[in-house]
């Protein structure tokens, strides 16, 4: 045996287990906000929605005095203080269109059923077509992280929306998919999941029974952060495009003030808790965009909005590089997130059709 190859197997034997456990115990954490325009992520609130009065609702005072400056990069501040500030600093954040930053759907049906399936699959059907489509044949990336023994129970997923046991096909895959208004007595044993599920029992419903209100999601999956300590957890938010559809601009503007408020809270917590710390990755992005070419579309999207295929998303954590607001020439397709954060863990992930 050659003295280089004698080294190069010490070195394999050596540094491969440390590798595959670092690569093991990489946590990640996948979040979504339904419908959240790139226009207001990286622009601030748009006054020239505000002045039209049925989307301001006689509001429009406060909305100016707590989110508008003249300064842009302190105007989106004001609307999204820990994406502009501890996000921007520390991650990546892409979608700025203006900037030359395009980040699309590949879906050509700009709608939330088919764009969460393009981000949790990594690829595109276009036989998923519909938000009452059957529940998905594709496997998703949790589904992928459940069947590797690192990760073996140690992925969930909270949803505002229950079309989420569709789209993660939750009989199929394994882990719990807690969405809309579904009772999970399995993982509601201690007081404050108990009170979190009877608070969302007996809430006041604005979106009917389909979709609960972003509190419950949020507390819910916070809550099981702290006290079950998954390492792969998928949260989806739902108000931000819920409010458009209403033309509630001022309900709109404050979800994602609330929105990014939570982030931060998640973001906070995995920094600082050692079972999290500077192993964990976030991605963090939005299932489709709205109308902006012509105003009164902001509330709206599909394929007769044929503006609303522009999205963004941001990462922070383990393995990404921290260069703030992408500000060169890109194009992203939302079907390549999913392969990024898979990267940055080391892993290469493919969606299988199962029938």
């Amino acid at each position: 045996m050659s003295k280089h190859l004698f080294l190069l197997l010490i070195f394999a034997c050596t540094f491969s287990p440390i590798f595959a456990q670092t690569q093991d115990d990489h946590r990640v954490i996948v979040i979504t906000t339904d419908g959240y325009r790139w226009q207001e992520l990286f622009h601030g609130i748009d006054t020239s929605i505000v002045k039209i009065k049925r989307f301001s609702k006689g509001d429009s005072a406060r909305l100016i005095t707590q989110y508008w400056s003249t300064d842009l990069n302190e105007r989106r501040k004001k609307l999204m203080p820990f994406f502009w500030g501890e996000l921007a600093s520390k991650g990546q954040l892409h979608g700025n269109r203006d900037a030359g930053s395009l980040v699309d759907n590949s879906n050509p049906y700009w709608f939330s059923y088919p764009g969460y399936s393009e981000i949790l699959t990594g690829q595109v059907d276009i036989a998923v077509n519909s938000n009452e489509y059957k529940p998905n044949p594709h496997t998703n990336f949790f589904e992928f992280l459940n069947k590797l023994p690192a990760y073996k129970g140690r992925v969930a997923a909270f949803a505002a929306w229950d079309a989420f046991d569709r789209i993660l096909n939750e009989k199929r895959a394994g882990f719990p998919v807690v969405n809309g208004f579904d009772s999970y007595p399995a993982l509601e044993k201690d007081p404050e999941s108990k009170l979190i599920a009877k608070m969302l029992k007996e809430t006041f419903k604005p979106f009917g029974t389909a979709e609960s209100l972003d509190i419950f999601t949020h507390y819910k999956a916070l809550h099981y952060l702290k006290t079950n300590k998954p390492k792969a957890l998928f949260i989806s938010y739902g108000e931000t495009d819920e409010f458009a559809h209403e033309g509630a601009y001022n309900h709109y503007l404050d979800a994602a003030h609330q929105f990014d408020a939570w982030v931060g809270e998640i973001w906070n917590f995995v920094n600082t808790d050692p079972d999290y710390k500077g192993k964990t990755t976030l991605l963090i992005t939005t299932d489709h965009g709205r109308g902006d070419a012509i105003k009164s579309q902001w509330t709206s999207h599909g394929e007769k909005v044929k503006d609303c295929f522009g999205i963004w998303y941001a990462m922070i954590g383990k393995n990404i590089p921290s260069e703030g607001e992408m500000k060169a020439k890109e194009q992203v397709y939302q079907k390549e997130l999913i392969h990024k954060l898979s990267s940055a863990m080391g892993l290469k992930f493919t969606s299988e059709k199962v029938n």
